[in-house]
């Protein structure tokens, strides 16, 4: 306690250099924290955005993850309501769970063939309201508002689109979308009829689902092979287009119910899936969980050889983005760290000069070499803590003030914008890590100018002059 009250002193004696060297400090921690707090946010923008999309764990074939993007109905799931169920109802997973849902991945071709013109496609089958229900998901309350899903409450054969296939399609205008061009138009006159063994397929399809109906301006056809290798054609009715969040896939999404693209795939056989979302109520969970679904998929997937993934495998775009950010981080962190190594120790040493006569006068007085190492040690550790905890209050006021401008932006991975927020309240171990660190930092400063204080010759030292 003597050594802080002394040190505390001696800080006070020359106030305008404490003041700037805590402030030089405090302007470090500030700026580590914010860009800590913007870091985060990107991390949970991300997050939330494919765990609402894709859940936080798939259950899939075990050779899907590796060669199912080359013919992802080979690797179908049967039984996928009964694996459902087992999850919901099991009593470790049940209440970790929040939504569980089957998916159909296929590729195929959609053509817009009065205007002459299709696109390879990547199509997903889905059950829309339990896509709503995932859209709900805001585990980290970032207030994130999406849209439903438009497929809710629609007709069997609706599909939604990208809004670049809408474009390739020259679908821009039955949409109604702006900013979406038309182009330059092929050269098949519009109008002209489908091509006839695509018109037969499509007109078995119509016979064995429903009425046939009136052909439409958002009308297209999708191509795909069944099971058994044999081309399909579905008409399907485009009720929306939505934006992804990267130009490859924007070009090729198509959505629609999940029946309606088993129909498609499978037609009259038994319908499976390509993968099983598992969407749990908090990230934390996913751990338990992959340790728990093993046990339940033993027990109800009849032999099925599957495996459980989590996002991050699924979406090796996140992982890479995280380590992106955690290196900046660190080397923001790094270089504001030298900066003030060589503050507090020029700081240091210009008080060692300064107080050269009165280190030999503690000295002649019988202080140990020790207890003048420790003097200054302590003003560099005091320094450190001040500088920290104001730089700490300035970050989460300017953190207060961001978060309550209203302000938007465009992460990677996201096809809207969405608020810009720095998560620094409830970080705890940032703050803590950035605040302990800088005051480690701030002390080992001190430590050579303390050394060398330590050492003066104590004659030399009271001549100084």
């Amino acid at each position: 306690m003597n050594d802080l009250a002394l040190a505390a002193r001696n800080l006070l004696r020359n106030r305008r250099r404490s003041i700037a060297t805590m402030l030089a400090l405090a302007i470090g921690t500030a700026a580590i924290l914010l860009f800590g707090g913007y870091s985060k946010n990107i991390d949970y923008s991300m997050q939330t955005a494919y765990v609402r999309t894709g859940g936080h764990l798939q259950i899939q074939h075990s050779d899907f993850f590796h060669f199912g993007s080359g013919d992802p109905t080979a690797y179908g799931i049967s039984a996928y309501e009964k694996i459902s169920e087992a999850i919901r109802k099991d009593s470790v997973l049940g209440p970790m769970v929040y939504v569980v849902t089957p998916i159909l991945q296929f590729g195929g071709i959609a053509g817009n063939y009065s205007k002459g013109v299709s696109r390879t496609i990547a199509g997903l089958g889905l059950r829309a309201q339990d896509q709503r229900r995932m859209r709900d998901w805001d585990d980290f309350d970032l207030q994130l508002i999406f849209p439903p899903s438009p497929l809710e409450r629609s007709q069997a054969d609706a599909a939604i689109i990208g809004t670049g296939l809408a474009r390739v399609l020259h679908l821009c205008e039955p949409l109604k979308l702006s900013d979406c061009p038309e182009g330059l138009q092929p050269g098949k006159a519009q109008g002209e009829a489908l091509p006839d063994d695509i018109a037969q397929l499509s007109a078995n399809e119509a016979a064995a689902t429903a009425p046939t109906k009136s052909n439409t301006s958002n009308t297209i056809e999708v191509l795909a092979s069944n099971s058994r290798g044999a081309p399909n054609v579905a008409a399907v009715q485009v009720i929306a287009a939505e934006r992804q969040a990267f130009k490859e896939l924007d070009e090729v999404y198509l959505s629609l119910h999940l029946p309606q693209a088993q129909r498609l795939i499978y037609g009259t056989e038994t319908p499976k899936v390509t993968a099983i979302m598992v969407q749990l109520h908090h990230t934390a969970d996913i751990p338990a969980a992959q340790a728990r679904l093993p046990v339940v998929l033993s027990a109800s997937s009849e032999g099925q050889r599957l495996s459980v993934l989590d996002f991050r495998t699924l979406y090796p775009f996140y992982v890479q983005s995280q380590l992106l950010f955690d290196m900046i981080f660190g080397f923001i962190y790094c270089l504001i760290g030298s900066i003030v190594l060589f503050t507090i120790g020029n700081t240091m040493n210009m008080a060692v000069v300064e107080r050269t006569v009165e280190i030999g006068t503690l000295r002649s007085m019988g202080i140990r070499s020790s207890g003048i190492r420790r003097l200054f040690v302590v003003e560099g550790l005091l320094l450190g803590v001040a500088g920290a905890v104001v730089g700490l209050v300035c970050a989460l006021l300017i953190g207060f003030i961001v978060n309550h401008l209203s302000l938007t932006w465009l992460p990677p991975g996201s096809a809207n914008p969405l608020p810009l927020r720095l998560s620094i309240l409830g970080e705890y171990r940032m703050i803590l890590g950035t605040v302990s660190g800088l005051v480690v930092i701030a002390t080992l400063s001190a430590w050579w100018p303390a050394r060398r204080a330590s050492r003066l010759i104590i004659v030399d030292a009271l001549r100084h002059a």
